[in-house]
């Protein structure tokens, strides 16, 4: 699941702090982070924080986002490849994974991208951009999962923009209550829906 990745060697304080701040971002959101806490929490030496990051926190939340993004376009891709031509079971293995993992990070861990977009007024342009671009290009993995699947392109674009809203909200909800009970009834209601076969189309009757 992509909010493993090991922490990075003691000695790499540019990747520490990249790792540090992606989990405080997810914990905490973007605003709320500050780099006093990050170098605290990383161990990354001051000194160097601006050598490695010259425009400071922005340019730091570029870089976790694009790890972030990276990572889940790669999960996103192995259950697509694991369930290849099954709308069904991807969808099915899409909120067992996102549920595993708030099981796993003990309910802490928001998806970095939507914490930050709930910040929008507190980002400047090119961060808003990098969380967009996020999101399009991860959901169109989804969308060509369902494309190969026999959908529509018009449905595999709809299904794929509507699984991921869900299972984003899923997310939210999963974090207040503390249980990843919604993960298991999105599941079960949208596996059968969404996850249909195309209906047969009709040619033009004679």
């Amino acid at each position: 699941m992509w909010y493993i990745g090991g922490m990075p060697r003691k000695t790499d304080a540019r990747e520490r702090a990249i790792a540090t701040a992606e989990q405080l971002f997810r914990i905490q959101g973007y605003t709320a982070t500050g780099l006093t806490q990050i170098l605290e929490e990383s161990g990354a030496p001051k000194g160097s924080f601006y050598f490695h990051f010259p425009r400071g926190k922005t340019q730091l939340a570029e870089e976790a986002i694009d790890q972030y993004v990276g990572r889940r376009m790669t999960v996103l891709r192995n259950i697509s490849a694991n369930t290849a031509g099954d709308a069904r079971s991807f969808i099915r293995q899409l909120f067992d994974t996102f549920g595993a993992e708030m099981v796993a990070t003990d309910f802490q861990f928001g998806c970095l991208m939507q914490n930050l977009a709930n910040e929008l007024p507190a980002l400047d342009p090119e961060l808003t951009a990098r969380v967009a671009r996020g999101f399009v290009d991860s959901t169109e993995i989804v969308a060509q999962h369902f494309r190969q699947c026999g959908f529509s392109p018009a449905r595999a674009a709809a299904t794929a923009a509507a699984l991921v809203a869900a299972l984003e909200g899923a997310r939210t909800i999963a974090r207040l209550e503390r249980t990843p009970a919604v993960f298991g009834s999105l599941a079960r209601v949208c596996t059968d829906s969404w996850g249909a076969p195309e209906p047969p189309s009709h040619g033009a009757q004679g």
